[in-house]
């Protein structure tokens, strides 16, 4: 290797180790490298220009890690910029809130960190603390003056912390007298984010503070979201707050149609009573409607089948076999694809969501766009959501690997060991080199083992 090769690399190991030191809290080893690595221009200016790939410096990745002293040796004796912004536009403080680090992130604000600097997203301290529930950092932002209502390309604080099912988060929002009607621009509300997440409880404390309950975005209501998602007491809370469950949606269904087409008899039992006869239903009774939406799903699932010719993959299907999309409606959803994955590289995975949900109400005959949200699901810890879409996804490309990944990932979450375990199997007799999918196997079965208590170790 030439000299400037060789000393090219060194210094980039060393960077990589001062970065290092920064996250695992090493003052005395962060403060040697810098030393090693500062040619003259002062040990303030050398620290300040160590950033990795990211433009993250050391004073991110202390504040990332909750390394407060780090911090204090930054900010004190090296006078940094507390609000330095990394690639994303994130300040430190802004790294400390996400991963829930307090004392940390108090400290920054002492030392001058502004908390209402929004990352590119526009997502600020204020709504990463309510999207993980910590309450002590949201409530102490919040005696601060920070704008209880900023907004982001995710919708307000109130909108983060019910999508994220944090209701003691929704009750301090609430107490300072935020929006409880609040929306992004796909008019998303916290009331619709709570449903969506499943949250009885902050969908409760939204109706009282008197959140609309007949709003719609993407087409749908919260009754339908619920009537999808068929959780019965969120359906009866719905309700019994003036819910309509006469409106439809975009597909002109009513949500006792939704219900019935998830075969969801109880979700049905409850609707029927409040429910407008719907006149292109011969018999309009439970059974009536179940029956007739079970055959309208299997008239859907023939097409689909009849689509898949002899199991032909997706992807390899010549082009006039495939659902046709109009062009322009094909490109709002590869754009909307786009900013799904742009939100996912951020970990803000219900944004992610948010934008693939779009791309699929586009084109919902794109698989990867159902395996890109139910990876996202899996990330929020919402398991059945991400298993209905890894299904959903299986039945466009049944001969696709990452479908039966995708499957078996839902699976394990829910501690279903057994069916995941089939479902990566299958997944390794398509694509027997994939390591990834072999391990999952192993690790299902040996988790279903232990799991069923056959593998204790020896007394």
């Amino acid at each position: 290797m030439a000299p400037d090769a060789s000393h090219a690399l060194a210094v980039r190991e060393k960077v990589q180790q001062f970065l290092n030191a920064a996250c695992t809290g090493n003052l005395d080893l962060l403060k040697k490298i810098a030393t090693q690595l500062d040619g003259g221009k002062g040990l303030a200016s050398t620290v300040a220009d160590i950033k990795d790939a990211n433009k993250r410096g050391a004073l991110h990745f202390a504040a990332r890690e909750g390394k407060t002293e780090v911090c204090k040796y930054l900010l004190e004796e090296l006078k940094l910029d507390v609000d330095t912004k990394d690639e994303d536009g994130e300040t430190p403080i802004l790294h400390a809130a996400r991963q829930g680090h307090t004392e940390t992130a108090k400290y920054l604000f002492e030392h001058g960190a502004n908390p209402a600097i929004a990352s590119n997203l526009g997502a600020t301290a204020l709504h990463h603390s309510a999207g993980i529930g910590n309450i002590e950092l949201l409530t102490y932002l919040l005696s601060k003056g920070v704008e209880v209502d900023s907004q982001s390309d995710s919708g307000t604080p109130l909108i983060w912390a019910a999508g994220h099912g944090q209701p003691e988060a929704v009750k301090v929002l609430l107490e300072h007298n935020t929006n409880p009607d609040s929306e992004t621009e796909d008019n998303i509300t916290p009331l619709l984010s709570a449903v969506a997440a499943g949250s009885l409880t902050c969908l409760d404390l939204l109706v009282q503070a008197g959140a609309k309950v007949n709003i719609t975005a993407g087409g749908a209501t919260p009754l339908h979201i619920a009537a999808d998602i068929g959780s019965v007491e969120i359906i009866k809370c719905l309700l019994k707050a003036g819910a309509d469950p006469n409106i439809t949606d975009e597909d002109g269904q009513k949500p006792i149609l939704v219900a019935a087409a998830r075969g969801n008899r109880e979700v049905v039992e409850i609707l029927f009573p409040l429910t407008s006869k719907i006149q292109t239903i011969t018999e309009w009774t439970v059974d009536g409607i179940l029956e007739h939406m079970q055959s309208e799903t299997n008239k859907q699932q023939e097409q689909m089948r009849n689509l898949r010719e002899d199991n032909v993959p997706k992807d390899t299907r010549p082009e006039n076999d495939l659902p046709k999309v109009a062009p322009e409606t094909k490109k709002k959803a590869v754009e909307a694809k786009s900013r799904g994955d742009e939100a996912f590289k951020r970990n803000d995975f219900q944004a992610a969501i948010d934008a693939y949900t779009q791309a699929i109400d586009l084109d919902p005959y794109d698989a990867t766009l159902l395996s890109n949200r139910s990876l996202c699901w899996i990330r929020l810890g919402q398991a059945e959501h991400a298993l209905a879409d890894a299904k959903a996804c299986r039945a466009l490309r049944p001969d696709w690997p990452k479908a039966c990944y995708r499957e078996g990932a839902a699976l394990r979450l829910l501690q279903k060991f057994d069916e995941a375990a089939n479902a990566f199997y299958e997944g390794v007799e398509l694509d027997p080199e994939n390591k990834e999918i072999v391990n999952a196997f192993r690790e299902a079965v040996e988790a279903g083992k232990k799991f069923h208590g056959t593998d204790k170790a020896k007394q």
